[in-house]
């Protein structure tokens, strides 16, 4: 992906172990060999993160109606109202309906101070994906004129199909940063690596961007439309790989 950048090597975790003596399990050395052969042979383990970003390419909005009263039937009723208001506006919008799923759905009484009921008050939102982030604010205006007063968040991530690509990506970028680190220490120590022993990958998080969700204007359409610039999508990968070196 022409958009996708590598972020500076970064490590955060080092621990490198030299085993001198004769024996070493590690060794390569034929089991007829001198043992002086295997003498010198030692190993270092590194461990180190790589980072991979990349434009989102699937948003998460949520959206919603609220409703007071001064009976649960009264908000339910209401809340139902909103609730088919905005799911006829996601089919104009040409949303697949698997693409639309239930959010927080509540009511409960209002109390004043002294305790006393002072009615009820409910919400009922919805979580809209998308896989056109350019349309989250055309979907948050449409909601809004169709109802909508519960304007939640927007969590922009990344399609399955991205994020293995990013996956890859993303523990290139950890090898990468583990050999530059094991190479820093065999010259350091005066000695010369001779190949990869073993290799642990961690854990491959993606990091989705959330932000808050406010539509621009009312529902009279005189405001400009909403526009949500999202900031990259960072995918990260640990590893932890032991090279062997020799004298």
């Amino acid at each position: 992906m022409d958009r996708r950048q590598f972020l500076a090597a970064s490590t955060v975790g080092l621990a490198a172990t030299v085993a001198g003596c004769a024996g070493s399990p590690l060794s390569t050395a034929d089991s007829g060999s001198d043992g002086n052969q295997s003498a010198g042979r030692g190993e270092i383990t590194v461990s180190a993160n790589g980072e991979v970003e990349a434009e989102p390419d699937r948003a998460i909005v949520s959206v919603g109606v609220e409703a007071s009263g001064e009976s649960a039937e009264a908000v339910t009723d209401e809340l139902a109202t909103g609730a088919e208001q905005l799911r006829a506006t996601f089919d104009e919008l040409g949303i697949p309906e698997e693409n639309v799923e239930e959010g927080q759905y509540r009511i409960s009484p209002v109390r004043r101070r002294t305790g006393e009921e002072a009615g009820f008050e409910g919400t009922h939102s919805f979580e809209v994906t998308l896989t056109d982030v350019d349309r989250v604010g055309e979907v948050i205006d449409a909601a809004v004129a169709a109802g909508a007063d519960d304007v939640g968040y927007v969590n922009f991530t990344l399609q399955e199909e991205t994020r293995a690509e990013l996956r890859k990506d993303a523990i290139d970028a950890a090898l990468a940063n583990a050999d530059a680190e094991a190479a820093h220490i065999a010259d350091n120590r005066g000695v010369s690596l001779e190949g990869t022993t073993a290799v642990t990958t961690g854990g491959v998080q993606v990091h989705p961007v959330r932000q808050e969700a406010m539509a621009s204007g009312d529902a009279a359409g005189d405001a400009p439309p909403t526009e949500i610039d999202a900031e990259p999508v960072s995918v990260s990968a640990s590893v932890t790989v032991t090279y062997a070196f020799g004298e």
